[in-house]
Protein backbone atom coordinates (compact mmCIF):
# COMPACT_ATOMS: atom_id res chain seq x y z
CA UNK A 1 0.00 0.00 0.00
CA UNK A 2 1.15 3.38 -0.82
CA UNK A 3 2.03 5.61 2.10
CA UNK A 4 0.28 8.65 1.92
CA UNK A 5 2.03 12.05 1.08
CA UNK A 6 3.93 14.18 3.89
CA UNK A 7 2.25 17.50 4.29
CA UNK A 8 4.34 20.27 4.30
CA UNK A 9 3.34 23.56 5.03
CA UNK A 10 4.51 26.86 3.97
CA UNK A 11 3.80 30.50 3.24
CA UNK A 12 1.93 31.59 0.42
CA UNK A 13 4.86 33.88 -1.17
CA UNK A 14 6.76 33.07 -4.27
CA UNK A 15 9.87 33.10 -2.49
CA UNK A 16 8.47 31.08 0.64
CA UNK A 17 6.74 28.07 -2.02
CA UNK A 18 10.53 27.90 -3.44
CA UNK A 19 11.84 27.45 -0.48
CA UNK A 20 9.76 24.68 0.63
CA UNK A 21 9.76 23.52 -3.09
CA UNK A 22 13.39 22.87 -2.31
CA UNK A 23 13.27 20.97 0.77
CA UNK A 24 10.10 18.86 -0.29
CA UNK A 25 12.45 17.93 -2.90
CA UNK A 26 14.85 16.73 -0.58
CA UNK A 27 12.62 14.77 1.38
CA UNK A 28 11.00 12.83 -1.47
CA UNK A 29 14.39 11.94 -2.46
CA UNK A 30 15.26 10.94 1.23
CA UNK A 31 12.02 8.99 1.93
CA UNK A 32 10.31 8.04 -1.44
CA UNK A 33 6.96 9.45 -0.03
CA UNK A 34 5.24 11.91 -1.87
CA UNK A 35 5.57 15.65 -0.18
CA UNK A 36 2.20 17.55 -0.37
CA UNK A 37 2.58 21.64 -0.15
CA UNK A 38 0.05 23.18 2.06
CA UNK A 39 -0.30 26.85 1.56
CA UNK A 40 -1.04 28.87 4.60
CA UNK A 41 -1.64 32.53 4.85
CA UNK A 42 -0.40 34.54 8.41
CA UNK A 43 -0.74 37.29 9.49
CA UNK A 44 2.38 38.54 8.22
CA UNK A 45 1.64 38.05 4.71
CA UNK A 46 -1.99 39.92 5.13
CA UNK A 47 -1.21 42.72 7.04
CA UNK A 48 0.43 45.74 5.17
CA UNK A 49 1.74 47.06 8.31
CA UNK A 50 5.25 47.65 9.10
CA UNK A 51 7.04 44.45 10.73
CA UNK A 52 7.67 46.65 14.01
CA UNK A 53 4.35 47.67 14.51
CA UNK A 54 2.76 44.19 14.25
CA UNK A 55 5.32 42.13 16.41
CA UNK A 56 8.48 41.86 13.31
CA UNK A 57 9.27 38.73 11.95
CA UNK A 58 7.38 36.37 14.49
CA UNK A 59 4.01 37.03 12.70
CA UNK A 60 5.50 34.87 9.30
CA UNK A 61 5.67 32.01 12.23
CA UNK A 62 1.77 31.74 14.75
CA UNK A 63 -0.04 30.44 11.56
CA UNK A 64 2.42 27.63 10.57
CA UNK A 65 2.77 26.31 13.75
CA UNK A 66 -0.61 26.26 14.62
CA UNK A 67 -1.41 23.89 11.46
CA UNK A 68 1.44 21.85 13.03
CA UNK A 69 -0.17 21.35 16.28
CA UNK A 70 -3.53 21.17 14.71
CA UNK A 71 -2.57 18.10 12.66
CA UNK A 72 -3.40 20.21 9.43
CA UNK A 73 0.37 19.71 8.74
CA UNK A 74 3.17 17.35 9.19
CA UNK A 75 5.84 19.93 8.99
CA UNK A 76 6.68 23.27 8.32
CA UNK A 77 9.38 25.02 6.31
CA UNK A 78 10.59 28.93 7.77
CA UNK A 79 13.02 31.08 7.11
CA UNK A 80 15.15 30.74 10.49
CA UNK A 81 15.16 34.64 10.70
CA UNK A 82 11.41 34.84 11.16
CA UNK A 83 11.07 31.93 13.91
CA UNK A 84 11.07 33.88 17.68
CA UNK A 85 14.11 33.12 19.12
CA UNK A 86 12.69 31.00 22.14
CA UNK A 87 11.94 27.22 20.87
CA UNK A 88 8.43 26.22 21.15
CA UNK A 89 7.62 23.52 23.65
CA UNK A 90 5.79 21.00 21.56
CA UNK A 91 7.64 21.31 18.27
CA UNK A 92 11.18 20.50 17.42
CA UNK A 93 13.51 22.49 14.89
CA UNK A 94 13.99 18.95 13.08
CA UNK A 95 16.57 20.04 10.82
CA UNK A 96 18.20 23.51 9.31
CA UNK A 97 19.91 22.53 6.12
CA UNK A 98 22.92 23.97 4.49
CA UNK A 99 22.67 28.18 4.46
CA UNK A 100 22.57 29.80 1.32
CA UNK A 101 24.23 33.05 0.81
CA UNK A 102 24.06 35.21 4.36
CA UNK A 103 24.64 38.67 2.74
CA UNK A 104 22.15 41.49 1.73
CA UNK A 105 21.99 42.71 -1.65
CA UNK A 106 21.45 46.56 -2.97
CA UNK A 107 19.33 46.76 -6.28
CA UNK A 108 20.20 50.09 -8.02
CA UNK A 109 19.62 51.59 -11.48
CA UNK A 110 21.97 50.45 -13.82
CA UNK A 111 25.37 50.80 -13.16
CA UNK A 112 24.98 52.00 -9.88
CA UNK A 113 26.34 51.01 -6.49
CA UNK A 114 26.02 52.03 -2.62
CA UNK A 115 28.68 54.59 -3.10
CA UNK A 116 27.20 55.85 -6.44
CA UNK A 117 23.61 56.72 -5.52
CA UNK A 118 23.18 59.80 -6.45
CA UNK A 119 22.97 62.74 -3.45
CA UNK A 120 19.55 62.51 -1.34
CA UNK A 121 18.81 59.11 -2.61
CA UNK A 122 15.95 57.22 -1.16
CA UNK A 123 17.03 53.56 -0.30
CA UNK A 124 14.13 51.18 0.36
CA UNK A 125 14.15 48.42 3.00
CA UNK A 126 11.64 47.24 5.81
CA UNK A 127 14.36 46.25 8.40
CA UNK A 128 15.41 48.70 11.06
CA UNK A 129 18.72 46.44 10.78
CA UNK A 130 19.74 47.44 7.35
CA UNK A 131 18.75 50.92 8.12
CA UNK A 132 20.86 51.04 11.60
CA UNK A 133 23.74 49.91 9.41
CA UNK A 134 22.79 51.39 5.82
CA UNK A 135 22.84 55.00 7.65
CA UNK A 136 25.68 54.57 9.80
CA UNK A 137 28.03 53.39 6.83
CA UNK A 138 26.76 57.28 4.84
CA UNK A 139 27.35 58.99 7.77
CA UNK A 140 30.95 57.62 7.88
CA UNK A 141 31.38 57.90 3.94
CA UNK A 142 29.59 61.04 3.33
CA UNK A 143 27.00 59.44 0.98
CA UNK A 144 23.16 61.32 1.42
CA UNK A 145 20.78 59.15 1.90
CA UNK A 146 17.21 58.53 2.93
CA UNK A 147 16.30 55.12 4.05
CA UNK A 148 12.60 54.50 3.49
CA UNK A 149 10.73 51.99 5.33
CA UNK A 150 9.03 49.24 2.78
CA UNK A 151 6.76 46.22 2.55
CA UNK A 152 6.08 43.26 -0.18
CA UNK A 153 7.56 40.46 -2.01
CA UNK A 154 10.91 40.52 -4.52
CA UNK A 155 8.66 41.52 -7.44
CA UNK A 156 7.00 44.23 -5.45
CA UNK A 157 10.42 45.77 -4.00
CA UNK A 158 12.68 45.61 -7.24
CA UNK A 159 9.61 47.27 -9.26
CA UNK A 160 9.87 50.62 -6.72
CA UNK A 161 13.49 50.94 -8.33
CA UNK A 162 12.43 50.12 -12.02
CA UNK A 163 9.30 52.58 -11.69
CA UNK A 164 11.65 55.22 -10.50
CA UNK A 165 10.01 55.35 -7.37
CA UNK A 166 13.16 54.70 -5.18
CA UNK A 167 16.78 54.77 -6.09
CA UNK A 168 17.35 51.51 -4.36
CA UNK A 169 16.28 49.18 -2.69
CA UNK A 170 17.87 46.18 -0.39
CA UNK A 171 17.33 42.47 -0.43
CA UNK A 172 18.75 39.25 1.01
CA UNK A 173 20.82 37.62 -1.37
CA UNK A 174 19.54 33.78 -0.48
CA UNK A 175 16.25 34.79 -1.41
CA UNK A 176 17.23 36.06 -4.53
CA UNK A 177 18.88 32.74 -5.41
CA UNK A 178 16.23 30.35 -4.47
CA UNK A 179 14.04 31.93 -6.27
CA UNK A 180 16.09 31.68 -9.46
CA UNK A 181 15.59 33.62 -12.76
CA UNK A 182 17.33 36.73 -11.53
CA UNK A 183 18.63 38.19 -14.89
CA UNK A 184 15.06 38.13 -15.87
CA UNK A 185 13.76 39.53 -12.90
CA UNK A 186 16.44 42.31 -12.30
CA UNK A 187 16.76 43.14 -16.58
CA UNK A 188 18.59 46.53 -16.78
CA UNK A 189 19.34 46.61 -13.23
CA UNK A 190 22.23 46.53 -10.71
CA UNK A 191 23.13 43.95 -7.99
CA UNK A 192 25.97 44.56 -5.78
CA UNK A 193 26.25 42.00 -2.83
CA UNK A 194 26.76 44.52 0.65
CA UNK A 195 30.08 42.84 2.35
CA UNK A 196 29.28 41.74 5.80
CA UNK A 197 31.97 44.12 7.36
CA UNK A 198 29.61 47.42 6.55
CA UNK A 199 26.32 45.17 6.95
CA UNK A 200 26.06 42.03 9.20
CA UNK A 201 22.73 40.16 8.03
CA UNK A 202 19.93 39.14 10.36
CA UNK A 203 20.78 36.54 13.09
CA UNK A 204 19.99 32.89 10.82
CA UNK A 205 19.51 34.76 7.54
CA UNK A 206 20.33 32.73 4.67
CA UNK A 207 19.19 29.62 6.52
CA UNK A 208 16.23 27.41 6.38
CA UNK A 209 14.17 25.93 9.86
CA UNK A 210 12.48 22.72 9.40
CA UNK A 211 9.64 22.08 12.29
CA UNK A 212 7.79 19.31 12.69
CA UNK A 213 5.78 18.28 16.35
CA UNK A 214 7.93 16.52 19.17
CA UNK A 215 5.81 13.84 19.54
CA UNK A 216 6.33 12.53 15.92
CA UNK A 217 9.57 11.18 16.72
CA UNK A 218 10.11 9.18 13.65
CA UNK A 219 9.70 12.05 10.87
CA UNK A 220 12.54 14.10 13.47
CA UNK A 221 14.31 11.19 13.02
CA UNK A 222 14.09 11.21 9.06
CA UNK A 223 14.15 15.12 8.79
CA UNK A 224 17.32 14.93 10.68
CA UNK A 225 19.57 13.85 7.54
CA UNK A 226 18.73 17.41 6.21
CA UNK A 227 20.47 19.07 8.75
CA UNK A 228 23.79 20.43 8.31
CA UNK A 229 25.97 20.72 11.69
CA UNK A 230 27.66 23.95 10.46
CA UNK A 231 25.28 26.25 9.31
CA UNK A 232 23.63 24.74 12.76
CA UNK A 233 26.22 25.56 15.11
CA UNK A 234 26.85 29.31 13.40
CA UNK A 235 23.22 30.16 13.74
CA UNK A 236 22.83 28.31 17.10
CA UNK A 237 25.25 30.96 18.07
CA UNK A 238 24.00 34.01 16.16
CA UNK A 239 20.33 33.22 17.65
CA UNK A 240 21.60 33.24 21.05
CA UNK A 241 23.47 36.39 20.79
CA UNK A 242 20.23 37.94 19.61
CA UNK A 243 18.20 36.35 22.59
CA UNK A 244 20.49 37.98 25.12
CA UNK A 245 20.39 41.43 23.33
CA UNK A 246 16.78 41.11 22.93
CA UNK A 247 16.61 40.83 26.65
CA UNK A 248 18.53 44.26 27.17
CA UNK A 249 18.12 45.99 24.36
CA UNK A 250 15.20 47.15 21.76
CA UNK A 251 17.82 48.12 19.15
CA UNK A 252 18.36 46.23 15.52
CA UNK A 253 20.59 43.52 15.53
CA UNK A 254 22.73 41.89 12.95
CA UNK A 255 25.22 39.02 13.37
CA UNK A 256 27.37 36.28 11.37
CA UNK A 257 28.90 33.43 12.61
CA UNK A 258 31.83 31.92 10.05
CA UNK A 259 33.66 29.03 9.80
CA UNK A 260 37.25 29.88 9.89
CA UNK A 261 39.73 27.18 8.17
CA UNK A 262 43.20 26.82 7.85
CA UNK A 263 44.87 26.63 4.13
CA UNK A 264 43.05 27.67 0.81
CA UNK A 265 41.39 25.40 -1.38
CA UNK A 266 40.39 21.38 -0.78
CA UNK A 267 41.86 20.21 2.20
CA UNK A 268 41.75 22.92 4.40
CA UNK A 269 40.97 21.92 8.11
CA UNK A 270 38.20 24.22 10.08
CA UNK A 271 39.66 25.00 13.33
CA UNK A 272 37.61 28.01 14.56
CA UNK A 273 34.31 29.95 14.13
CA UNK A 274 34.12 33.84 14.54
CA UNK A 275 30.92 35.48 15.32
CA UNK A 276 30.09 38.59 14.89
CA UNK A 277 27.64 41.25 16.16
CA UNK A 278 26.07 44.22 15.62
CA UNK A 279 23.65 46.45 17.45
CA UNK A 280 22.57 50.73 17.00
CA UNK A 281 19.91 52.85 16.61
CA UNK A 282 18.19 53.17 13.12
CA UNK A 283 19.64 56.34 12.36
CA UNK A 284 23.07 55.07 12.24
CA UNK A 285 24.37 57.50 15.22
CA UNK A 286 25.65 55.17 17.02
CA UNK A 287 26.86 51.66 16.71
CA UNK A 288 28.36 48.68 19.08
CA UNK A 289 30.25 46.13 16.81
CA UNK A 290 32.00 43.55 18.33
CA UNK A 291 33.26 40.24 17.68
CA UNK A 292 34.73 37.15 19.01
CA UNK A 293 36.20 33.63 17.86
CA UNK A 294 36.47 30.45 19.91
CA UNK A 295 36.99 27.24 18.95
CA UNK A 296 34.38 25.62 16.57
CA UNK A 297 30.95 24.25 19.05
CA UNK A 298 30.45 20.63 19.07
CA UNK A 299 27.48 20.60 20.63
CA UNK A 300 24.35 23.27 21.20
CA UNK A 301 25.32 24.70 24.70
CA UNK A 302 28.64 25.45 23.20
CA UNK A 303 27.42 27.66 20.38
CA UNK A 304 24.80 29.27 22.53
CA UNK A 305 27.52 30.13 25.24
CA UNK A 306 29.59 32.15 22.40
CA UNK A 307 26.26 34.21 21.49
CA UNK A 308 25.75 34.91 25.01
CA UNK A 309 29.35 35.58 25.82
CA UNK A 310 29.37 38.35 22.99
CA UNK A 311 26.13 39.82 23.93
CA UNK A 312 27.54 39.96 27.23
CA UNK A 313 30.79 42.39 25.50
CA UNK A 314 28.28 44.20 23.10
CA UNK A 315 26.22 45.23 26.51
CA UNK A 316 28.76 46.46 28.88
CA UNK A 317 30.28 48.03 25.63
CA UNK A 318 26.92 50.60 25.33
CA UNK A 319 24.40 48.12 23.84
CA UNK A 320 22.30 48.57 26.89
CA UNK A 321 21.53 51.85 26.32
CA UNK A 322 20.61 51.99 23.16
CA UNK A 323 17.07 52.63 23.81
CA UNK A 324 13.97 54.60 23.07
CA UNK A 325 12.86 56.34 20.07
CA UNK A 326 16.05 56.28 18.04
CA UNK A 327 16.01 52.31 18.41
CA UNK A 328 12.37 51.23 17.48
Amino acid sequence: MTERALRLGTRRSKLAMAQSGHVADAVRQLTGRPVELVEITTYGDTSREHLAQIGGTGVFVAALRDALLDGEVDFAVHSLKDLPTAQHPDLVLAAIPKREDPRDVLITGEGLSLDRLPEGARVGTGSPRRMAQLNAYARSHGLDLTCVPIRGNVDTRVGYVRKGELDAVVLAAAGLNRIGGTEELLGGLSAEHLSVDSVLPAPGQGALAVECPASNSDLVATLAALDDPQTRAAVTAERSLLAALEAGCSAPVGALADILADGPGHGQVVTEMRLRGVVGTTDGSTLVQLSTTGPVPTSHDEAAALGRELAAEMLAKGAAGLMGERAL
